[in-house]
C-alpha cells in the first residue's frame, strides 16, 4: 500500500513538474508566480495577482489554459461592467415550431474552467460581487435557478498597484476568496533580453498539453493522501492566530500595526497549500517548512493595517516576517 502510495505522489510530483516546464516555455522567469498558480489551481483555489502592465499576466493564463487543457474566457472589468456581462441574462427568443415567445437563459464569459478578471478592482462593487458565489461554491444562481460550473474552475484576478483613479478597493469578503495573492515582479536584464527575443524575434517554443480536467481532479484527490501530522496543524492554526492583535501569540509589531487578522479560510489554504508542497517534493507527509512556503501569498491579503500601520506605510510582508521568526514549531 505505501509503494502504491509513493508511486501516485512520483507522479504528483513529475506532473508538476512537468506543467511549470511547459509554462516556462512561454513565460519567461516568474517561477514563483507559476509555481503558486498551479499549485492554486490544483487545491481548488483562486489567485489574484498584483503588478503593472506589461508584465505577462494575460499570456500566464493563456499558457495554463494549453499546458492544462481548460477552456479560457477572459473579462475586461471596466466601471461600466453590469454582473450581467459576467453571469447571462435571460434572452426573448421565438420558438419557430409553435410561434410563440419564451426566455432562456444565455451563458456569460463565467461559463468556463480557467477565467481571466483582468483588472477587477476597476469594476464596481457590485460587479465585483458577481464573482462571490462562483470562486466559493463553483456555481452561479440565476432567476432562481442554479447552475454547476464544470469542474476544475479557477479565477485567476489581476490588478495595477500603481493606477489608483477609478478603481475600487476589493472588499474583504472578495479578498477572502482568493487563496494567494501573488506580486507579479519587473524582469531582470536576462529575463527582458529572453521576453524580447522570443516576443519579438519569435525565437519561443509551444507549449504542450500536460494535465486536462480529468486529471486535474484526480490529482485533487491525491492530496487526501498527504498526512498532517497533528504538530503541523497545530502550527498552521498558530500562524493564523499570530495576526490577530488580541492574540496570545501576537508579535509586537501585530499589536501596534494590525486592526484585523487572517480569516479561518487562511488555515484551510495553509494546508491545502502544504498539501502540494510535499507532493511536489515527491514526500506524503506535510513538513513545518511546506507551510512556511506559500505563507506569505496565503496570508498578506487578509491582514488589515490599523490607523498606525497605514500612517506609516508599514509593509505586511515584514510583519509576517516577525511571525515566521517569532513562532515556534513546537508548542509548548
Amino acid at each position: 500500500m505505501s509503494d502504491l502510495l509513493q508511486a501516485e505522489a512520483d507522479n504528483f510530483k513529475e506532473k508538476f513538474e512537468q506543467s511549470k516546464a511547459e509554462v516556462a516555455k512561454v513565460i519567461v522567469g516568474q517561477n514563483r508566480v507559476v509555481e503558486a498558480t498551479l499549485t492554486a489551481l490544483i487545491c481548488g483555489g483562486n489567485v489574484l495577482l498584483e503588478g503593472v502592465p506589461g508584465l505577462g499576466k494575460t499570456e500566464l493564463v493563456k499558457a495554463l489554459s494549453n499546458v492544462l487543457e481548460l477552456d479560457f474566457n477572459r473579462i475586461q472589468f471596466t466601471p461600466d461592467l453590469m454582473p450581467a456581462d459576467i453571469i447571462g441574462t435571460n434572452m426573448m427568443s421565438n420558438d419557430p415550431t409553435t410561434g410563440s415567445y419564451k426566455f432562456e437563459f444565455r451563458e456569460g464569459p463565467i461559463f468556463t474552467q480557467l477565467l481571466l478578471a483582468d483588472e477587477i478592482n476597476r469594476a464596481t462593487p457590485k460587479t465585483q460581487s458577481a464573482l462571490l458565489e462562483t470562486m466559493q461554491e463553483g456555481s452561479v444562481t440565476t432567476g432562481g435557478t442554479t447552475y454547476q460550473l464544470k469542474p476544475p474552475f479557477f479565477v485567476l484576478a489581476t490588478q495595477n498597484p500603481l493606477e489608483q483613479e477609478g478603481t475600487y478597493p476589493l472588499p474583504e469578503a472578495q479578498l477572502d476568496r482568493f487563496m494567494f495573492k501573488v506580486f507579479v515582479e519587473f524582469p531582470t536584464r536576462k529575463e527582458l533580453n529572453e521576453i524580447v527575443n522570443r516576443t519579438i524575434l519569435k525565437a519561443h517554443g509551444k507549449s504542450e498539453a500536460v494535465l486536462d480536467s480529468e486529471k486535474i481532479m484526480s490529482l485533487r484527490d491525491i492530496l487526501d493522501k498527504v498526512v498532517v501530522a497533528e504538530n503541523m496543524l497545530d502550527y498552521a492554526v498558530r500562524l493564523v492566530l499570530s495576526t490577530h492583535a488580541d492574540s496570545e501569540y501576537a508579535t509586537e509589531d501585530v499589536k501596534k500595526y494590525i486592526r484585523w487578522g487572517a480569516s479561518p479560510r487562511a488555515t484551510q489554504a495553509l494546508i491545502k497549500a502544504a498539501r502540494v508542497k510535499a507532493l511536489a517534493s515527491g514526500r506524503l507527509h506535510v513538513s513545518f517548512a511546506d507551510i512556511r512556503h506559500y505563507a506569505n501569498e496565503v496570508l498578506q491579503h487578509r491582514i488589515i493595517l490599523n490607523y498606525d500601520g497605514q500612517a506609516e506605510g508599514v509593509d505586511i510582508s515584514k510583519v509576517l516576517d516577525s511571525i515566521f521568526n517569532s513562532l515556534e514549531e513546537i508548542s509548548n
